[in-house]
């Protein structure tokens, strides 16, 4: 895709995802958590709270100003996953200077509690190794969907030449674990890396 497309897409994602989450906590049974890659994660309804949500909604916006005025496309480049102040950096540059750089600009954020760096060096040398993980990602959320049902939802999924980054909250390690055996029988998978936090039901 088209670098400018890309920058265009993420641009006008910002004001509708901040619409979204106004008009859905006041309608929804659900809480949204703050996620890259164009998509929005559901976090079920006590696990988190609205200010918690809130303040990581904030967060994601102000990482997405930092990175969309610095060079190097990190805006394009870079997803960001927020989960209470905790923030999971994926993607791929070119070289470990602008990996750093990412890392620099988001500790400048207020509110960052922690930074998990799982930017990777390096590009996709073809359409088809961005079509492989568009298509793995897809799989990945219809096997959440089968083995956890509705409250998959409550997971994001990146994936980055064929390794999938699993973020979220869930109460069911049990289910969780099936699920990563799952992830792990997709086509062209090569690693699953597992940030899903375990809490306890309230």
């Amino acid at each position: 895709m088209d670098v400018k497309i890309k920058k265009i897409i993420k641009i006008f994602f910002i004001p509708i995802f901040l619409i979204f989450v106004s008009v859905n906590y006041g309608c929804s049974p659900a809480s949204v958590l703050a996620t890259g890659g164009g998509s929005a994660m559901v976090v079920a309804e006590g696990e988190r709270s609205l200010g918690t949500v809130i303040d990581d909604t904030t967060i994601k916006v102000n990482v997405a100003a930092k990175f969309l005025n610095a060079d190097n496309n990190l805006f394009v480049n870079i997803n960001t996953s927020v989960l209470e102040g905790r923030i999971l950096l994926t993607g791929l540059v070119d070289n470990q200077e602008i990996r750093i750089d990412a890392v620099r600009l988001v500790w400048e954020v207020e509110g960052v509690k922690e930074i998990i760096n799982e930017i990777e060096i390096g590009n996709r040398t073809t359409l088809k190794d961005y079509a492989s993980d568009l298509w793995i990602n897809t799989q990945a959320r219809a096997i959440a969907a089968k083995t956890i049902g509705i409250k998959a939802i409550t997971f994001n999924f990146e994936t980055i030449q064929g390794k999938i980054y699993v973020a979220g909250i869930t109460a069911r390690p049990d289910l969780l674990e099936e699920m990563v055996l799952a992830l792990k029988n997709i086509k062209g998978v090569n690693e699953i890396v597992n940030y899903v936090i375990i809490r306890e039901k309230l």
